[in-house]
């Protein structure tokens, strides 16, 4: 007479599964497929400029008086740019001869790209630019200024506004 016997049911599991794998049957497995994810950005020049004042202080009349200062410009790193300055406001002005003014009348000065004041800083159609490439942190210009002396200027506080543009 057979005798049933109950098994545990982890045990009964483990039997089956040996049975399918003697049976050439496997288990039921995840698939996967894979795809790539093309990934991509473009950097664009870009930059910005900014300038510090020129004061050339007091003016007598009897000598030429120097002053410089300073622009800072921040491009992105190989970007290739110039700085031009334009003629100013002062009524009258140019690229060789610039024009400060007050209520008594005009002063004439001049800007460079270099201290031996030989070179006009110019405004993209006349003089000569400024020039450079970008390095990603900030690159200081130095913008050098001259009022010749022998002037006959009267007394008061001249000024000028003077616009500096940087292309890239």
């Amino acid at each position: 007479m057979n005798q049933l016997r109950f098994v545990k049911s982890t045990t009964c599991a483990a039997v089956l599964a040996l049975v399918f794998v003697g049976l050439g049957v496997m288990p039921v497995s995840a698939t996967t497929a894979t795809t790539p994810l093309a990934v991509s950005a473009s950097v664009v020049a870009s930059c910005t400029i900014n300038a510090g004042a020129l004061s050339f202080g007091a003016y007598t009349g009897a000598s030429a008086v120097t002053a410089q200062a300073t622009l800072t410009a921040n491009c992105t790193n190989a970007a290739p740019y110039s700085v031009a300055l334009d003629k100013g406001a002062g009524s009258g002005a140019s690229i060789t001869t610039r024009k400060l003014t007050a209520s008594g009348g005009t002063l004439n000065y001049s800007l460079y790209q270099d201290a031996g004041f030989a070179t006009l800083w110019g405004d993209g159609t006349t003089g000569t630019q400024a020039s450079g490439t970008g390095t990603g942190v900030n690159q200081t210009i130095t913008v050098y200024g001259q009022i010749p002396g022998s002037q006959a200027v009267t007394v008061g506080s001249y000024v000028d506004t003077v616009t500096a543009t940087i292309t890239y």
